[in-house]
């Protein structure tokens, strides 16, 4: 089996909302922001090959969001799903799984490429699709909060393919792939725990998007249950500790993979690394 890091660029999001009610004069000596308090996030997607199965854990945002909604999240970077995934001699073709993590728009746009002349096509012909059935359903039925992150032309494609599967509880995907159920950030977001190499490496979503959210009160202020995320974010990290578990984020444009370790003051990020340098 082979992991890749797969980047896909980068967004910019207010840094009061990624760290909700935690005052800036505690999180900016954590995770740096610019003069109008902007943090920079990547969307770095994970790669799984074992072989007959090319799993891609998020795709990205694409190309599908409206000029009118762009300008608000000052995209940049030179990375781009297609060209990440080439650099390790894949393409679009070759993926037969892509397991989203929640349909957000910086999660999944990439699964859809819009066309010159408008049209819509799945990026990834020959994939199934994995969402959690109760994410499905609040997107059927999206909440005030989550609405604007539910583009039409991420959802619509999906739902016409006849490719989506529906996760309703703790799912072997494979043999190494385990498809765990968070509720915090958003009802039925899938974080996959990879058994590589004799160790576990759990891909973090948005259940601690970046590394500076390792402490527990750091919660992001764009969760649907922030109380519930301080809870389950508790109990991962202290199974991660118990199984020397490596955790993989997303957003994190400093850290990419880290280790963890109890303390007196709770559970901090131990050793940070890059995902090709684990053994």
């Amino acid at each position: 089996m082979k992991l890749f890091a797969i980047e896909t660029g980068n967004l910019m999001l207010d840094g009061g909302a990624m760290f909700g009610v935690v005052p800036k004069s505690l999180w900016k000596s954590k995770y740096p922001s610019n003069e109008q308090n902007l943090v920079n996030l990547c969307m770095c997607c994970l790669l799984i090959d074992e072989g007959a199965r090319k799993i891609l854990v998020d795709c990205g945002m694409g190309n599908t969001m409206p000029e009118s909604l762009l300008k608000h999240y000052f995209v940049n970077g030179n990375d781009n799903l297609n060209d990440s995934l080439a650099a390790y001699g894949y393409s679009p073709n070759d993926i037969t799984d892509v397991v989203f993590t929640h349909l957000h728009f910086d999660h999944c746009g990439g699964a859809v490429t819009k066309h010159v002349d408008g049209s819509l096509h799945l990026t990834f012909p020959n994939a199934q699709y994995w969402v959690g059935k109760k994410h499905w359903e609040s997107v059927q039925k999206p909440n005030r909060r989550e609405r604007p992150s539910f583009l039409k032309d991420n959802i619509e494609p999906l739902r016409a393919s006849g490719k989506l599967n529906f996760v309703e509880t703790t799912t072997q995907l494979t043999k190494h792939v385990e498809l765990r159920l968070f509720n915090g950030h958003t009802a039925g977001q899938i974080m996959p725990i990879v058994s590589y190499n004799n160790t576990f490496i759990a891909y973090c979503g948005d259940v601690i998007p970046t590394s500076a959210h390792i402490p527990v009160s750091f919660v992001c202020g764009y969760d649907i249950q922030p109380l519930l995320t301080i809870q389950e974010t508790e109990e991962f990290l202290q199974e991660a500790v118990e199984k020397s578990m490596i955790l993989f984020f997303e957003h994190d444009m400093q850290v990419e993979c880290c280790t963890v370790k109890q303390t007196e003051k709770g559970v901090v990020m131990d050793k940070a690394f890059k995902l090709d340098e684990i053994e």
